[in-house]
């Protein structure tokens, strides 16, 4: 039983985006692993920015650039 757990920061993650992502990665696990989609547990959990740094520095105050 895979177990994926994703992390990102709070910035405006849209439901089809995270749609995108447990797709996405159950697939990989399927094609890469041979892994049972229906076993294959994906969990995406949104970080508050101002807990998530970088490089020494809280990320606050930066801003993610959307396609």
């Amino acid at each position: 039983m895979p177990y994926v757990n994703i992390k990102v920061t709070d910035e405006e993650v849209t439901k089809e985006e995270k749609q995108r992502l447990i797709t996405g990665v159950t697939q990989l696990l399927v094609d890469v692993l041979d892994k049972n989609p229906k076993s294959t547990h994906v969990v995406i959990d949104e970080v508050p920015i101002d807990n998530w740094g970088y490089d020494g520095k809280q990320y606050t105050g930066t801003k993610r650039s959307k396609k």
